[in-house]
């Protein structure tokens, strides 16, 4: 009985932290707006200069770094469930490196947007075949560190494929991609959100109907299969839809890594143990925390602008040190 209440408590939280990010994201700024301001310039309300800036550059921004927050944070949840590795995640798997891949190799060939993210989602799960075969290559399951050091490879490899892809490419488009890798969501528009919107909808939803399958595969192959699930299968579903949520973050805002590490070990247990309640408040969680370190990214060296992926990372290599010891 006294459980439920502290978890309706953190999913209070959650919400309000999101809404808090919010308005702190489309309030702080050059131009700086009080929330009352802000919502009323999203209506199209009030001066006409403050209506432009929130609806052509920090309205979408904001919108773009949630949704980057809650695919990542919603894929790592999946991700480290389905391994049972609490270091997994797409960018330490490397599905991040192979999105980057399919990404830059989409836009060297001059394809338009909307092929973008098909390119990345074909590198994403290439990666994941890569990193699985290297993983069980000695014939045996791959254990945790196993898994992370086929990741590390395919992650040098990608980053070898991009610089050779990019060593012929004029000096400007050069410049934007090694930008665009390092991550942000400052050229944000609507159809980068519409476009990330239609993935996130339709693979995390598919992440919520798969949760009970995690929560079996959670307990182990052998559990899994005496329970009557197909383990192979049911871990290649979640595998392939895990990559599509982080291709299409990749294709919308670069490379943003250490979210899906971070963000599931915060809400585990606190918002239910059952991985659909996790998933969930997971991809809140990672919202908020995006829309933070987009926050920052932007105002700690302004008008200079931080790459979004460095913040993360700020925050992401020392918590997973401390998770590496921990496992230790």
């Amino acid at each position: 009985m006294s459980r439920a209440p502290s978890r309706w408590v953190v999913w209070g939280l959650l919400v309000a932290a999101v809404a808090i990010a919010v308005l702190f994201g489309l309030g702080v700024g050059p131009v700086p707006l009080t929330p009352g301001e802000a919502l009323a310039a999203l209506r199209g309300v009030g001066d006409v200069t403050a209506v432009a800036i929130m609806r052509d550059i920090r309205a979408p921004r904001v919108a773009l770094a949630a949704l980057v927050g809650a695919a990542l944070a919603m894929s790592g949840a999946s991700l480290q469930g389905t391994l049972r590795n609490a270091l997994a995640e797409p960018y330490l798997l490397g599905v991040s490196g192979g999105a980057a891949v399919g990404a830059v190799v989409a836009v060297a060939l001059r394809a338009p947007y909307p092929v973008v993210p098909i390119g990345a989602f074909g590198g994403a799960v290439g990666a994941v075949v890569l990193v699985l075969a290297i993983a069980r290559a000695g014939g045996s399951r791959p254990d945790a560190r196993i898994l992370l050091m086929a990741g590390v490879i395919v992650g040098a490899f990608a980053n070898a494929v991009i610089m050779i892809a990019l060593a012929s490419s004029p000096p400007d488009t050069t410049r934007n991609a090694l930008w665009w890798m390092m991550g942000s969501v400052a050229a944000a528009t609507w159809g980068h959100v519409a476009w990330l919107a239609a993935y996130a909808a339709v693979a995390g939803t598919a992440l919520l109907v798969f949760a009970p399958e995690i929560d079996v595969l959670a307990l182990g192959d052998d559990a899994a299969a005496g329970l009557g699930v197909h383990v192979e299968r049911a871990a290649r579903r979640v595998y392939v839809v895990a990559s599509l949520l982080a291709a299409a973050t990749v294709a919308a805002a670069g490379l943003v890594g250490f979210v899906g590490l971070v963000v599931p070990h915060l809400v585990r247990t606190r918002a239910g143990r059952g991985h659909r309640a996790v998933i969930a408040a997971a991809g809140l969680a990672g919202a908020a925390l995006v829309i933070a370190a987009d926050l920052i990214a932007r105002t700690l060296r302004a008008p200079n602008e931080l790459p979004l992926g460095a913040v993360t990372a700020l925050g992401g290599v020392p918590f997973f040190l401390a998770q590496l010891r921990r496992l230790r």
